[in-house]
């Protein structure tokens, strides 16, 4: 049985990164694609502890679904994902690090080298 997407902005991002795996061959936007295919209730929920415990300085990471923000970074880092609660967005700029949507994220690295997949 398959459930339809209703939300537009999930809709068209899964189409955007289909397109960019064709155009690029990466095949991190195929994968993150495949994973929001899936019903949102199996989405990423990652929290800033889990991201400080897995990333080094100035890495560039990308979530599935929502960055939470329970715990601390102490680190620049990178962060783009699906959503961001209101309180991890703040947590990550005081720390200096970027917060991005996927869709950014994919115009900026194209390529999609470099970027690790948290779940």
């Amino acid at each position: 049985m398959a459930f339809e997407k209703t939300n537009p902005r999930i809709v068209r991002l899964i189409g955007e990164l289909k397109a960019a795996t064709r155009e690029t061959g990466a095949p991190l936007w195929r994968d993150i694609a495949k994973r929001l295919e899936k019903p949102s209730r199996n989405y990423a929920a990652v929290n800033l502890s889990k991201i400080n415990r897995h990333t080094q300085p100035n890495d560039t990471v990308i979530v599935a679904g929502k960055v939470l923000a329970a715990g601390d970074l102490e680190h620049i880092v990178t962060v783009a994902a699906f959503n961001f609660s209101s309180q991890a967005l703040s947590k990550i700029q005081a720390a200096g690090g970027k917060c991005l949507t996927i869709e950014k994220l994919m115009a900026e690295h194209p390529k999609g080298s470099g970027i690790k997949i948290l779940r």
